[in-house]
């Protein structure tokens, strides 16, 4: 499967620079913000897409064998032990958007020492819409109710596929983190740590 990444990130770089400029026309230094005030910054935003993909899969109603608990599985066993001799294909297209609901954000997941705040991000959520215009059922033998099925079944498949996709979840995770520092420099911060569980080493940005 191909998958067509595409970063969400316009006017970052314009606002990462517009923080800078600011911080360093400004002839006093404001007092740093409190955590309410941080809170209420990043709850303004609220749920940030950070990351789009496009995403396509080809199939075959007369499905091979596929590995028990994989991504497509369910599909595969789904149309193996409902519909009897199943004849067709579809190329089923659809869009796959990564963000966070940062309007979730609570006091107790940011912190602020001096000029630097430290954050607990919220779980990246996943939102999948297929695009019907797009997809094309080929050679069919699937009547409406189970070609909507299969269509559903899909969307979650792509869902559970972007899930499981570290490489995607950890580039969602930095476009997020570096929207926020952007956003949180403007109020009179120096840097913004992000992390995950207490333990963990947190990554800080700066505007330095």
């Amino acid at each position: 499967m191909r998958s067509l990444v595409k970063l969400v990130l316009l006017g970052l770089a314009i606002g990462a620079g517009a923080a800078l400029c600011w911080r360093l026309l400004t002839p006093g230094r404001v007092a740093p913000p409190d955590v309410p005030a941080v809170v209420e910054k990043v709850r303004q935003v609220a749920r940030l897409e950070v990351l789009q993909v496009s995403l396509y899969r080809k199939i075959t109603f007369a499905p091979e064998p596929v590995e028990a608990g994989s991504v497509w599985g369910a599909l595969a066993g789904w149309l193996r032990h409902t519909v009897a001799r199943p004849q067709g294909k579809a190329i089923v297209f659809a869009t796959a958007r990564l963000g966070l609901d940062v309007a979730k954000l609570q006091p107790g997941d940011v912190t602020v020492r001096e000029r630097t705040a430290s954050i607990v991000l919220p779980p990246l959520e996943v939102v999948v819409e297929l695009l019907p215009g797009e997809t094309e059922v080929i050679g069919s033998n699937l009547d409406s109710a189970d070609t909507a099925r299969l269509l559903e079944l899909a969307r979650e498949a792509f869902h559970r596929q972007v899930l499981a996709d570290r490489g995607l979840q950890g580039r969602a995770r930095l476009a997020a983190e570096q929207a926020l520092t952007a956003l949180l420099l403007q109020v009179g911060l120096d840097a913004v740590e992000f992390v995950e569980r207490p333990a963990e080493r947190p990554r800080s940005w700066s505007g330095r």
